[in-house]
Formats: C-alpha cells, structure tokens, sequence
C-alpha cells in the first residue's frame, strides 16, 4: 500500500480513535522486580497483531479472541481505530497490561506499516524490553531492519518470536539466519518447532528437554511431554548449539564451557537472562500465534529473561546552576523520591466530542495520585491531575496512583510530546536522551 494511498484513506476516515471509559480498576502494588515494560514490534503482516490478542486471551485480559480482518468484522482488541480494521493493519500504538503468572507486563503494540514507524520511535524510548516478530516465511524484511536499527538506537533488550510455521515454505531456520547476516545478531534457537507447515504440532524447549504441545480449540491446554524419538539427535545437536553461542559472550558459561563442565538449566537461564540484557545474545522462539502454538512459553520468557525498570539505567538532567549535570533517578515503587514523568505520545480529543487531550506517560521516578499538582518543566506552567487512567487499547481505566515503572495516561495536561514533568518546582530536571544513557553498564 502506497503513501499517497494511505493519505486517501485516512481523509475517509476517523483519524481519532473512540475512547470508552471502564468501570475503576483497583490499583494493584506489583514489586519492582515483577514488572516489565515491553513493546511488540514487527514488519507489516508478521502476525504482531495476533499475537498481542493472543497474549490478552491466554492472561485472561480478555474473555474471546477475535482475528485481523476476521469474519466476525469485530477486529483485534489493540486494533480500535475504524481504519484499522477495516485494512487489517495497524497505525498507531496502542497500550495495556496484563498479568502473567504474578507478573504485570505493560505493552504497547506497534504499527509494522513503514508509513507510521514514528509510532514505534516513541514507544521504544520509554520500554524496557521488546519482542521483535518475525515471519518464517518472509524472514527479515525491510521494516524489521527499521525496527532492529529503532532497537539499537535505544539500546533495547528483546527476544525474537518467529511467527507463521504453520504457513506454507515456512523456514526457521533461514529466518534465524537472515537474522544473523542481515541484522549481525548473536543469536540462537531455544525453542524448536515439531514439523512444519501443515504439520506443525508444538515446540521443543531446548534447555529443559521436553516437548510442548497446545491442545483445545483455543490452545489453551498445554501439555508437556517427552521429545518425539525423531527428535531428540536435533534438541541435542541445537541445544549443543546454543550454550557454545552463549559461552561466546557470557563469562560465567564460557567457563564452565572451557572447563568442559556441563550446565545446569537454571544457569542457562541465568546466562541468558545477564546476555539479554546486556544485548550480547538474541534467544529465537518458535510458534504460530494464529494456530494458538507457542505464546505461553513465550510469555514465560518475558518474565524470566526480559529487566525490570531497576535494571534499567535511566538519567535526567538537573537544569539547576551554570553547569547542567546528570542525575541517575530512583526506580524505588514510592513516594519518597520526587515525582519524574516523561510524556512519550500525545491522543488530542475527538471530533465533536467533549474529550480532553490523553497524554501517555512513563513514571521514572516517585508516585503520583490524583488530584496531585505537577509542573511541566519545558513551560513551568502548573497543572493538576484530574484524572489519571491506565489504557487498555481504547478504554481508559481510571486507577488513584502510578508509581516508578509504571506506563500511564492523564487527561487534560497542555503538553507536548518528550515534555518532563515532577512535582516540586524546585527539583527543576528534564529527561535527557535516552538513547545515549540507557544500559550505560551494557556493552
């Protein structure tokens, strides 16, 4: 699809998306350590879409999946602009949070489309962590080089799901290496898919040796087995595979690798966790998100090897005297520290309607309720929180407070998009380039 085509579209339709309010959601303390903050990123057509419904539905978010572009004509729940269900795309990012086995995991889907890739450009530089998707069949395309390069610039850990193996000539394994030449990731299987094709069954999970498979008409029933007899020369063969990638650029696995010691499953965990984080190793998943094959596991390696916001150095300039300094801000989940907030995407209200401006914000430090007084500190000007809401794709659900970690949204702020706010006017701060100070220990 054209530009000029795209720009004919969007005359037709409603550019502003219809916000809903639900009924108030119970703030839930989660700890530090039990939060992340991703985003899932593709190329157009990569199945990123379907596979956030997927994420709702298996968290229990929502109650039924519907498809992009399905025969329902109701669309994908993080698909709520009329425009993008009608051509089964996404255009602008969208946010919610689901929880995930004692995990709160905020996500924002973003648009595959290379006409909207500013949207991806926002929401990378205030995540912590990040799924590319890949497709089996199509393998590295244009825009997972934009996204990947997006990726790098903001120095985000991730993890690779390669989408689509029920497709026909889907092919892991040369997506895995299209990843590697075109892209010079580190990276490696940790799962393996059982057949393909038509004949895709389930996955093999390569550091626990057991077979997965995804059971019911929802693939809601996982089962775990063991690895089919066909199977086993492979898990070990790639196995093998992937602890000598790691030991490659982990010093605690390359080790034990040089002593010729074998690893343990929680320390092939543990390596791969340090070397996600570090961005030294790429960790490849497998699965078909429209088959309902492979998104538990996957969601269980958010959890395992993805950083919490403590894990994340983030850096704000203090603005006070001559000599502008950084400050390293506290990610402790509290009130002690002074409120810091980065408002990273801005929705103007809707046509004909009494809607405010929503204004998506990243707490990097301290807490914020409502009705709170904070000052923006590009303007100086004051303004009160009269409303203060997390997002689920269009609905807004109200909530009393948000602390360091947390992805959030205000009405009515005069603002514009990278704006700092804090709530002394004193502490007078602005978030730097986070490009340039984040992961400042990584290499």
């Amino acid at each position: 699809m054209t530009p000029r085509l795209f720009s004919h579209l969007l005359k037709q339709y409603r550019w502003i998306p219809f916000r809903t309010f639900a009924v108030k959601r119970e703030s839930k303390h989660y700890p530090l350590e039990k939060i992340r903050n991703i985003g899932i990123s593709a190329h157009i057509d990569s199945g990123k879409t379907t596979l956030s419904e997927r994420v709702l539905f298996y968290s229990g978010r929502i109650q039924a999946m519907h498809e992009v572009k399905g025969k329902d004509a109701v669309g994908a729940t993080m698909d709520s602009m009329e425009l993008e269900r009608e051509r089964g795309i996404t255009i602008q990012s969208a946010a919610t949070y689901v929880e995930w086995k004692g995990y709160n995991i905020n996500i924002i889907d973003t648009p595959g489309h290379v006409d909207f890739t500013v949207e991806v450009e926002r929401s990378l530089r205030v995540l912590d962590g990040a799924i590319l998707v890949v497709c089996s069949v199509g393998g590295v395309q244009s825009q997972t080089i934009t996204v990947n390069r997006q990726l790098n610039r903001y120095r985000v850990p991730f993890l690779t799901f390669i989408n689509k193996l029920d497709r026909m000539n889907a092919n892991p394994s040369r997506a895995m290496d299209q990843l590697k030449s075109k892209l010079g990731h580190n990276a490696a299987f940790v799962q393996i898919p059982i057949g393909l094709e038509g004949n895709f069954k389930g996955i093999i999970d390569l550091i626990e040796r057991k077979a997965i498979y995804f059971n019911g008409p929802h693939g809601d029933e996982v089962s775990v087995e063991e690895i089919p007899e066909q199977y086993k020369q492979e898990t070990e063969n790639r196995r093998r595979d992937l602890i000598e990638t790691i030991s490659g650029v982990d010093d605690e696995l390359g080790e034990m690798f040089l002593n010729e010691e074998t690893p343990n499953e929680q320390q092939i965990h543990d390596a791969i966790r340090r070397c996600v984080i570090s961005r030294k190793f790429n960790p490849i998943f497998v699965g078909s998100a429209l088959k309902n094959k492979g998104v538990q596991p996957l969601l269980d390696s958010v959890n395992r090897y993805l950083p919490n916001p403590a894990e994340v150095e983030n850096i704000a300039l203090d603005e006070l005297g001559k000599e502008k300094k950084t400050i390293k801000l506290d990610p402790t989940r509290s009130f002690a520290a002074p409120f810091v907030g980065f408002a990273f995407k801005i929705e103007a209200g809707g046509r004909n309607t009494s809607a405010t401006q929503l204004t998506y914000v990243r707490v990097y430090q301290g807490g914020v309720k409502r009705g709170d007084t904070l000052y923006n500190m590009r303007t100086l000007k004051r303004t009160r929180v009269s409303k203060l809401v997390r997002m689920h794709s269009n609905k807004a659900e109200e909530v009393d407070e948000a602390y360091a970690g947390d992805i959030c949204a205000f009405y009515g702020l005069d603002c514009a998009t990278g704006d700092t706010f804090v709530n002394d006017k004193a502490y007078q701060i602005s978030m730097v380039n986070i490009m340039n100070h984040k992961y400042m220990n990584c290499t």
